[in-house]
């Protein structure tokens, strides 16, 4: 099983792309603007989208994506969420006024696009992948992802603040083998992540020492302008981990 990083930035510019992460060629967990370098091709044969949460940089491509290759399509693509995403998609997304339901298009007998709701803890199983939906604590409702092979484990947090209950389930995995967890701010900025429900550096090495296994750490969300000092703030803070930069066209095989 491989992961490709499309994107992981908390913010566009050159070449930064918001969240998307590309598992073997055909499930995608969340649609942010790394999923539009993908070619119509690459488009067409994505099956389910995993999304975490409904704030624009997680799910920004998502319309087009449907818009683009739904028709192209002999099956409909699956949207897998929590009730309440799905319920803020429907709302404020695929309204007929932001974007046409494609959960009705051509037909609601045939669309070429289906809401699948998810729940925590109960795993998804696709061709032998098992995605299990995990607690985090954000402004909106939201979940991280573990994705496992059978053989190993990767751990993507999505977007999160402080979260006994996510480090509690992450322990659980004994076969883990990488972990992806968002810093969006640095500690200058620590009321803001706050506020927003986001990592800072100081949060982070918090965090950290809730956890009792040894993965690979590798940092998302990271705010374009702000890399390399918090960056800098999480080495200085974090003990007993070395978490590197989670890149765009970064892949894991586990």
């Amino acid at each position: 099983m491989k992961l490709r990083v499309l994107g992981c930035s908390g913010g566009i510019g050159g070449n930064f792309r918001t969240t998307s992460l590309l598992l073997d060629h055909d499930v995608l967990i969340d649609a942010g603007t790394g999923l539009g370098d993908l070619s119509l091709a690459e488009m067409s044969v994505i099956d389910h989208i995993f999304i975490t949460h409904s704030h624009l940089d997680h799910i920004a491509c998502l319309p087009i994506l449907v818009d683009s290759v739904g028709l192209m399509r002999d099956k409909p693509l699956l949207i897998h969420a929590t009730a309440e995403t799905l319920a803020i998609l429907q709302r404020h997304i695929f309204n007929w006024e932001i974007w046409p339901d494609f959960a009705e298009i051509p037909n609601m007998h045939q669309p070429v696009m289906r809401y699948d709701e998810i729940k925590l803890g109960e795993a998804v199983e696709i061709d032998g992948r098992k995605i299990t939906p995990l607690p985090v604590n954000h402004v909106v409702p939201a979940v991280g992802y573990q994705i496992d092979s059978g053989e190993a484990s990767l751990v993507f947090s999505g977007d999160t603040t402080t979260c006994d209950a996510f480090w509690q389930e992450v322990n659980r995995i004994q076969n883990l083998r990488y972990l992806i967890v968002e810093t969006a701010f640095s500690d200058a900025d620590k009321e803001l992540a706050v506020l927003s429900k986001h990592l800072c550096p100081g949060l982070l090495a918090e965090e950290l020492s809730k956890l009792h296994l040894s993965p690979e750490i590798f940092i998302t969300h990271l705010k374009p302008g702000e890399v390399e000092l918090t960056m800098k703030e999480i080495g200085e803070c974090v003990r007993g981990f070395a978490p590197g930069i989670l890149q765009n066209g970064q892949e894991f095989e586990f």
